[in-house]
């Protein structure tokens, strides 16, 4: 277990700092593998693959009981046999502690 996964997020109304890129490469470090930092830093993201839709489904729902729990929700997209994961703080228009957190805790339930 990550150190990132044991910890919980903190509400983000603004007024804080995206990560710059090299701060979000830096944190990618606390990842399992697979997770892409786009847009600039200002998205993470990573698909998983799995035997079928209900899996995928499943898996989603999962992580939906993630992000209710965090309370920072990130867009999903589900498919037969994948579920594409994507992470931003829309509050500050990038990637703050949350997403990784987030991305962290995902990886938990992915194993």
């Amino acid at each position: 277990m990550s150190e990132l996964s044991k910890k919980r997020c903190i509400p983000c109304e603004g007024g804080v700092t995206a990560y710059t890129p090299q701060e979000a490469q830096k944190m990618m470090k606390e990842l399992a593998g697979g997770w892409m930092l786009i847009d600039g830093a200002h998205l993470l993201i990573k698909e998983f693959q799995f035997k079928n839709f209900k899996e995928a489904l499943a898996f989603a729902n999962k992580v939906g009981e993630i992000a209710e729990a965090e309370q920072h929700h990130p867009d999903l997209s589900v498919g037969w046999g994948r579920v594409s994961v994507e992470l931003t703080t829309h509050a500050i228009d990038g990637l703050s502690e949350n997403d990784f957190i987030v991305a962290a805790k995902i990886d938990e339930i992915a194993k």
